[in-house]
C-alpha cells in the first residue's frame, strides 16, 4: 500500500508541475484517487487516500473554468447545478467499516453568469455534535452530512433561498430522505429557512428516515411545482416512533409552492410522466407474428370512450349468460351463430344439453308426495 501511495502521490505532483491547468488531465487525477478511495479495504486506506484526494478537489474548484467542468469521469462523486447555473454542490461520501457514511461537500456560489469569481464554501460534517435530526440553522462548519441530488430555486423577498433533497444512509437499519434550503449571505452560507409548511407549524428543514429494506420516493416535479414524496408508516401499530420499521404506504404527500413558501398537501395523486410503452403482437394474413410498440394507455372498458370520475362501471362475471351489455339496455344480446367462434358454438351446444338432460336422484325436483 505504502509503495503504491508514493507513485500515485510523485505522479501527481509531476502532473501538477506542468502549470498550465488541464481540465481533460486533472479528471483523470481525481477518478484515478476517488477508484482508490472505493478500492481501500479499511478505514484507514480510505482516510488516507480521502485526505489526498480532497486537497486536489479544493484546488480545482477553485478554477475559474470549474462551472463548465462535468466530471463525468469521477463516477461516485455528486455534481448538481441549480436551475440558473449560479450554484454547483460537488459532494461525496466514504463508508465506514462500520457502516456509518463519512460525508464530503463544497458549495460554488458565483452573483451572476457573468462573473469570472465565485465562492468555494466547505460544508464541515459535525453530525456526532448534533442532534439525529436538527432543526435549528446551522453554519457551513456544523454540517449534519448527507449527499445531494436536486436543487430547486425559490424566490422569495428579492432573495434566492435554494432548497435541496438529499441523502442519508444512516445506519445499517436504516436510511434517511431530507429536504433543507441553502442561503447565502455575503461570503457565508446558512442551512435550514422556515420555508416549509403543516398547517400551523413552520419548518426549518425535514428528515424521512425509514426501514433500510425499503425504498422511498422524493423527487421534484417542476410542471406541479411540487416535491412529491411518499408516506411512512410503520409495519405494525406497536412500531410507531421506531422509523427502521417505516415503510412506504402506497400513498403520497407533496410539498407545494404557493406564494414563495412550501405548503404540505396530504394524499396527492402521483402521476408518472413517462408512457407506458407495451409491446403488441399481431398474426398477420400469412400467419406470421409481428411484434409492434404502442403507448399503453387506458381504454375505458365501456366504450364511452372519456373514462370521467361520473362513469359507472358494471361488472359482468365470466359465467354470466350477457355476452354484451350497454347502459341502455341491460338484457342479454344473443349472436348469431354464424358469428360465433367455435369454442362459443361449443359451449352452447353444451349448455343446451345440460338443460335437457332429467333431473338427477340427489335433487330430483319432483315434488314429495304427503305420507298416508
Amino acid at each position: 500500500m505504502k509503495v503504491s501511495f508514493c507513485l500515485i502521490a510523485s505522479l501527481l505532483i509531476s502532473l501538477q508541475s506542468l502549470g498550465q491547468f488541464d481540465a481533460y488531465s486533472r479528471e483523470n487525477e481525481l477518478a484515478l484517487l476517488l477508484d482508490s478511495i472505493r478500492g481501500s479495504k479499511n478505514n484507514a486506506g480510505k482516510e488516507n487516500w480521502n485526505k489526498e484526494f480532497k486537497k486536489l478537489i479544493e484546488q480545482t474548484l477553485h478554477e475559474p473554468t470549474v462551472f463548465d467542468i462535468t466530471f463525468t469521469k469521477l463516477r461516485t462523486l455528486g455534481v448538481i447545478d441549480s436551475p440558473d447555473k449560479l450554484v454547483r454542490i460537488v459532494n461525496w461520501n466514504v463508508e465506514q467499516d462500520d457502516g456509518t457514511q463519512k460525508y464530503y461537500a463544497y458549495v460554488l456560489h458565483r452573483n451572476s453568469l457573468k462573473d469570472t469569481k465565485h465562492k468555494v464554501i466547505e460544508l464541515i460534517d459535525k453530525s456526532f455534535l448534533l442532534t439525529a435530526k436538527p432543526e435549528e440553522t446551522l453554519a457551513a462548519d456544523m454540517w449534519y452530512g448527507a449527499l445531494y441530488y436536486q436543487i430547486i430555486p425559490v424566490e422569495k423577498a428579492n432573495k434566492t433561498y435554494y432548497t435541496v433533497l438529499g441523502w442519508d444512509g444512516g445506519t445499517r437499519m436504516s436510511n434517511t430522505k431530507l429536504i433543507d434550503v441553502i442561503a447565502f449571505s455575503g461570503n457565508s452560507l446558512k442551512l435550514g429557512y422556515p420555508l416549509f409548511k403543516s398547517g400551523s407549524t413552520t419548518m426549518k428543514r425535514l428528515f424521512f428516515e425509514h426501514s433500510e429494506r425499503s425504498v422511498m420516493s422524493l423527487r421534484y416535479e417542476p410542471e406541479y411545482k411540487r416535491i412529491i414524496f411518499d408516506h411512512l408508516m410503520p409495519e405494525t401499530p406497536t412500531m410507531v416512533g421506531f422509523y427502521e420499521f417505516y415503510v412506504p404506504d402506497m400513498s403520497y404527500d407533496a410539498f407545494v409552492l404557493e406564494n414563495n413558501r412550501w405548503i404540505l398537501k396530504e394524499d396527492v395523486v402521483g402521476i408518472n410522466k413517462k408512457d407506458n410503452i407495451v409491446s403488441v403482437a399481431s398474426v398477420d394474413k400469412n400467419g406470421e407474428v409481428t411484434v409492434s410498440s404502442t403507448p399503453g394507455k387506458w381504454i375505458d372498458p365501456t366504450g364511452e370512450g372519456k373514462g370521467s370520475a361520473n362513469d359507472v362501471h358494471v361488472a359482468v362475471m365470466p359465467d354470466s349468460d350477457a355476452l354484451n351489455t350497454t347502459e341502455e339496455s341491460k338484457k342479454p344480446v344473443k349472436k348469431d351463430k354464424k358469428e360465433m367462434t367455435a369454442l362459443e358454438k361449443y359451449e352452447l351446444k353444451k349448455r343446451h344439453k345440460k338443460d335437457e338432460e332429467p333431473p338427477t336422484t340427489l335433487n330430483s325436483g319432483r315434488k314429495k308426495k304427503p305420507k298416508k
